[in-house]
């Protein structure tokens, strides 16, 4: 016969795993997380842009890279020379006209253009 430390420590051991199972579920709803917040706080929107203005070089690269655009590091470094933007040209033309210095192409411009916000 089992001792009764044996028998509770056994019962203990189940009811961690039982708990930890329990907690590993893909299918629950999760809250946003701190990284993710940060980053909508400093000019990420919820439609995949980020501001002009506002964004880190890296945060304009990356959307860059996911509107398509070849080379987004330089053009990130292009976007944050070029700063600040008038938050009423939602066009970003001041953005169009210093970049076409550098003859991207309009697609190019166009690329860029689509993953910024003033």
């Amino acid at each position: 016969m089992r001792s009764p430390k044996i028998t509770l420590a056994l019962a203990a051991l189940a009811a961690c795993a039982s708990l930890a199972a329990c907690g590993s579920s893909s299918d629950q709803a999760s809250a946003p997380t701190a990284a993710a917040t940060d980053t909508a706080a400093n000019g990420a929107s919820q439609a995949g842009k980020v501001s002009a203005n506002k964004a880190s070089e890296s945060e304009i690269a990356a959307a860059l890279k996911g509107a398509g655009v070849s080379n987004p590091d330089r053009w990130a470094r292009e976007v944050v020379e070029y700063r600040p933007y008038d938050a009423g040209d939602t066009n970003l033309n001041a953005l169009r006209q210093n970049l076409a210095k550098y003859n991207p192409g309009e697609d190019t411009v166009n690329k860029i253009v689509s993953a910024l916000t003033p």
